[in-house]
């Protein structure tokens, strides 16, 4: 299991992952699941991946391969528009599938993988899509700016309560941690590291980056801040009327 999303407002993208792949009784295990290709004044891609960690490594591995090859008919660079590159990715990831499908069959597990892909291509609108299993894909409304994948029932509300498309990149990538920490604290199949990236719309560089653990100064900062202020908030609701007498 894991938990990554992507925020989509008006000044950019936030992306954010945990890096949790296996969380047995005495096994865990981390491992990457933002990858990011950067033109510099041609385009800004950030792809991130929840399922089988099998299936995303060789979607990954297929991209890069198609970079080193100039036969190959489609590549990341290729592609005038996004959904065309969301296209090219599930394509890539139905043909893994089918490839392992009938040993993973008997061996009772999935090699279903989910992705969310974004970006900017010079000169076009930045945009996020979430890419499903079967290699279809959506992308994201005016009501709902975000995209999820994996575990993403702990980490939705305060996404639903505080994101909107006039929301500043800065408040999007806070709003990113404590849903990825919300998840965190309720689920322990999603674990840090946290990786954070942001997208300004329009530069055609690299996204900030930074990579949090559970002692990272901010993350730590970030975490004691939202517990106390929820208490506050919780110890003012209003009182029943039993209480006030």
């Amino acid at each position: 299991m894991t938990y990554c999303l992507a925020i989509k407002v008006n000044k950019g993208v936030v992306f954010a992952s945990d890096s949790r792949t296996n969380a047995g009784v005495d096994y865990i295990a981390t491992y990457s699941k933002m990858t990011r290709f950067v033109w510099p004044g041609e385009r800004v891609i950030v792809l991130l991946t929840s399922g089988s960690l099998a299936t995303s490594q060789a979607v990954v591995n297929a991209i890069k391969r198609d970079l080193e090859d100039p036969e190959a008919e489609f590549t990341l660079r290729s592609g005038k528009y996004l959904h065309q590159v969301a296209q090219y990715i599930g394509e890539l990831s139905q043909k893994e599938q089918r490839r392992h499908e009938k040993a993973m069959e008997k061996s009772g597990n999935s090699a279903e993988s989910s992705f969310i892909l974004g970006g900017q291509i010079n000169g076009k609108s930045h945009e996020i899509f979430m890419i499903y299993p079967q290699g279809n894909f959506v992308s994201t409304s005016t009501d709902t700016p975000y995209l999820q994948i994996g575990e993403n029932k702990y980490g939705k509300p305060i996404l639903d309560r505080i994101i909107t498309p006039s929301t500043s990149l800065e408040d999007a990538a806070r709003c990113a941690m404590v849903s990825l920490d919300s998840t965190i604290r309720s689920n322990i199949s999603v674990g840090p590291p946290i990786e954070l990236s942001i997208m300004t719309a329009g530069t055609m560089e690299a996204p900030f980056h930074q990579t949090l653990t559970m002692n990272s100064p901010m993350y730590k900062s970030m975490q004691k801040q939202w517990t106390q202020g929820l208490k506050r908030t919780f110890n003012r609701l209003p009182r029943f009327e039993w209480e006030k007498s």
